[in-house]
């Protein structure tokens, strides 16, 4: 399968607490909720699309605590309509990366990486599955740690980013200082009625550096 990260950020890369003022209050982060005001048809239908495209999920420990306080609960249908993230997230497995937990409550979900377990050796293991019958993605929402630890591991696949129209200047940031240099590719591009700007970048290995003459 391949391995794909999805990520809401905004003008200057802070990726906590999209969804609620009390989502990750996590460093004292007080400015949560910044995705709700540009929440549009569009970014509705790319992220519907995208989580169609799943087969199972990998996620770092806090965005599964969070996942786990909130969609267990949520209803399969929203105005007699399929919700495809609520069904997907209740019916895939799920794969949370943690040293500390052991008995997740959450139905489907295995634990990677307990008792010293070689992490990198088991995404790989999850990667090598051949796609299901309902999806080819490996995928990962939130978990920005995991993220840059994949991409420094040359594990991640595809990097598909929704950068919003707003500057918070405080929060947790996709790659913040210290995160290992890496090189990507341009796929596709795309942008909602909001504002919105939909980008899929692909690994391309380490960056290059030399003069722009020459």
């Amino acid at each position: 399968m391949r391995l794909t990260a999805t990520m809401f950020q905004t003008l200057d890369g802070v990726v906590q607490g999209p969804g609620g003022p009390d989502e990750d209050r996590s460093g004292g982060f007080d400015r949560g909720g910044w995705l709700a005001p540009y929440a549009d048809e569009g970014m509705n239908e790319v992220v519907t699309a995208v989580f169609g495209r799943a087969a199972a999920f990998l996620l770092g420990r806090r965005t599964y605590d969070i996942f786990a306080a909130y969609w267990p609960t949520a209803p399969r249908e929203v105005d007699g309509a399929p919700d495809v993230v609520a069904q997907r997230l209740a019916d895939l497995p799920k794969h949370v990366v943690s040293t500390t937990l052991t008995d997740p409550a959450w139905a489907g979900t295995e634990v990677v990486g307990r008792e010293g377990a070689d992490v990198h050796s088991a995404v790989e293991r999850l990667k090598e599955a051949p796609p299901s019958s309902v999806g080819d993605e490996l995928q990962v929402h939130g978990s920005p740690t995991l993220v840059g630890w994949l991409v420094a591991q040359g594990l991640l696949d595809e990097l598909r980013v929704l950068t919003f129209p707003v500057v918070l200047g405080h929060g947790e940031r996709l790659f913040p200082t210290g995160s290992a240099s890496a090189a990507f590719t341009l796929g596709d591009v795309r942008r909602t009625g909001s504002g919105i700007v939909v980008t899929t970048y692909r690994p391309a290995g380490r960056p290059v550096y030399r003069s722009v003459d020459g």
